[in-house]
């Protein structure tokens, strides 16, 4: 019996890696929409507003979805872009905060959020003050590279700089159940990273020349925001290692150690402002209460089971600026 469940198991994971298995969205509509941003003040007083805007969880350009996926909510891109057109109509926001508590994401995500941000700030021409969390790594990081100062919080873990590709390779297993690839292609390179074979030298030749691409973009971006970076030391510095808040002040990649009322603090005084009201835009069901409040957050498939989102990645492989131990 137990053998029985095993092989019905593993015949299960073979329809979904190789995308037999479809999860239809949710068929309620009604209940995916997005209502308008309504903005709260947090603390403070006087005309002038300091944004804070709030970066946790994983990166992504993807919504998600909860209540067994009849509620659709908006990717942290879209949920970005939207705050800071709000922003762009609203003189009195003088100054900008990111709140960063996030492992990273998207590669492709991360990029378009850092160049919303570096663009919203030079045409509104107001100073972006970005506190790191308890983690603020890899994509987390590259977008903190938009701001003009980085404040990591003591107990911040930063770094990760470089990005990867999960995948499995389940050939092996094909095998001992008696299960043949059959994807027929139109090139011998269509099904590259496909978990059903193995890579060739060629191929893996070709995803590396992706992810180098790729990592060199990160290190551009790191470049040209953090003047104060050792030079001679930027291999070491982008080798993906990850940082305890000290030691990412002495490599330069922060600005200085402090909380998020520091942060704040430095806002307002890059913006020549002495009273300002801290204020956050949010939707119905997610207010927040003070500058600690965090945006209600489900779990993802990746959160809760890591070796879901191994399935996940082998099925459709993803490019991640991402620190998470479990997957590398």
């Amino acid at each position: 019996m137990h053998k029985q469940v095993v092989k019905s198991f593993a015949i299960a994971l073979l329809l979904l890696l190789s995308g037999c298995v479809v999860v239809v969205g949710s068929p309620f509509g009604f209940l995916s929409k997005h209502p308008g941003l309504q903005e709260t003040t947090l603390q403070g007083s006087g005309d002038d507003k300091v944004l804070l805007v709030d970066i946790s969880g994983f990166i992504s350009d993807q919504p998600s979805s909860e209540a067994f996926g009849l509620v659709e909510k908006q990717s942290m891109l879209a949920r970005v872009k939207a705050e800071l057109k709000k922003a762009e109509k609203d003189d009195a926001v003088k100054a900008l905060v990111l709140r960063i508590n996030s492992p990273g994401g998207g590669v492709t995500a991360s990029d378009e959020i850092y160049h919303l941000i570096k663009t919203y700030a030079q045409e509104a021409k107001v100073p972006v003050v970005a506190s790191l969390g308890s983690l603020a790594a890899s994509g987390g990081y590259y977008i903190a590279c938009s701001a003009d100062e980085i404040l990591a919080h003591p107990t911040t873990v930063t770094g990760s700089i470089g990005v990867i590709i999960v995948g499995v390779n389940i050939k092996g297993l094909m095998d001992k159940l008696g299960v043949e690839n059959q994807s027929y292609t139109s090139g011998p390179h269509k099904d590259i990273l496909s978990p059903l074979r193995g890579a060739t030298p060629e191929e893996s030749e070709i995803v590396q020349g992706v992810l180098d691409a790729l990592y060199e973009r990160f290190v551009s971006v790191v470049q040209d925001n953090r003047p104060n970076l050792d030079a001679s030391k930027l291999s070491e510095i982008t080798d993906g290692r990850i940082y305890a808040a000290p030691e990412a002040q002495a490599a330069g990649l922060v600005d200085g150690i402090g909380r998020l009322d520091d942060a704040i603090a430095a806002a307002k005084k890059r913006a020549g402002l002495s009273e300002a009201q801290v204020v956050t835009y949010h939707r119905d069901g997610a207010r927040k209460e003070s500058i600690y409040s965090k945006l209600p957050a489900t779990p993802s498939a990746m959160q809760l089971l890591p070796f879901a989102a191994s399935l996940e990645s082998a099925a459709s492989p993803q490019l991640l600026y991402l620190w998470r131990p479990g997957l590398q």
